[in-house]
């Protein structure tokens, strides 16, 4: 069954970007009846483009297992773009201090077309099992990161984020709608501070501040996350000045540094 819309004026450049996306979100290596089941290119198209990918290196051919996984050139491009356009490097220190100070579960975000790519994290002193990890990416609506950065987008790219969520009611917390979720925006860009209230996973709840540029948007997100055995949301409301302090010495921090507006 397809999984992929197609896309319209893309070109070849376009199918080949669908074809990494496809094979880098699966997390394993992937066998060609799989790839073909999922992606929307048809079966002549989806080879020529699966073996130019391969032979430039950008993925690799497992020949006893016949799968495909990204290859070294791809991990090569996504290590330099991680370094140019990543707060990771520049906010590594300041979360260190954060973590320590604090003693649970620091996540380092970023907005990537609505949705949220966690850069960079921190377990706690006991740690939690949690979807987030660094290179992973989550909805935007129901993260305290994601609501965060949302809250201090434009209008107009705000608009364009909220049109992008998919709404899915993971807990009984979550938004489901771009109606409830606004409403709450409003009072994250008035207060500084945004919660996760048991949205994404049960029994998770973290409180999240927007990382903000000179310009008053948001270049990133910071947050603490625990769990409702650990802490309340009170609790987690107590530690939000730490978390502030940390997001203007990291804002700080990459003042001189270029990364895409949102």
């Amino acid at each position: 069954m397809n999984t992929q819309a197609p896309r319209q004026g893309d070109g070849t450049i376009g199918k080949a970007l669908d074809v990494l996306d496809l094979i880098a979100g699966l997390e394993r290596p992937v066998r060609f009846s799989e790839l073909l089941s999922l992606s929307s290119h048809p079966k002549a198209t989806l080879y020529r483009l699966v073996q130019t990918l391969t032979n430039l290196g950008m993925l690799r051919y497992d020949v006893d297992r016949q799968t495909y996984a990204p290859g070294l050139r791809l991990v090569r491009l996504a290590h330099a773009a991680w370094r140019q356009s990543s707060l990771a490097p520049i906010a590594r220190a300041h979360i260190d201090a954060l973590s320590e100070a604090v003693g649970e579960t620091i996540h380092l975000a970023q907005l990537d077309g609505g949705q949220v790519l966690y850069v960079d994290k921190r377990n706690a002193a006991e740690p939690l099992e949690l979807f987030s990890q660094a290179g992973k990416v989550g909805p935007g609506y129901c993260t305290g990161v994601g609501k965060a950065m949302i809250a201090f987008l434009s209008d107009e790219a705000q608009a364009n984020a909220l049109a992008q969520q998919a709404y899915f009611a993971h807990t009984a917390h979550t938004h489901t709608s771009a109606e409830s979720l606004a409403a709450e925006l409003a009072d994250i860009r008035r207060d500084g501070i945004a919660y996760d209230r048991e949205e994404h996973e049960p029994g998770i709840i973290c409180v999240a501040v927007p990382i903000l540029s000179d310009m008053g948007r948001s270049i990133g997100a910071l947050s603490i996350t625990t769990s409702t055995a650990r802490k309340s949301l009170s609790d987690l409301t107590a530690l939000a000045p730490h978390l502030q302090s940390t997001a203007r010495d990291i804002a700080e921090a990459a003042a001189n540094w270029q990364f895409p507006s949102q």
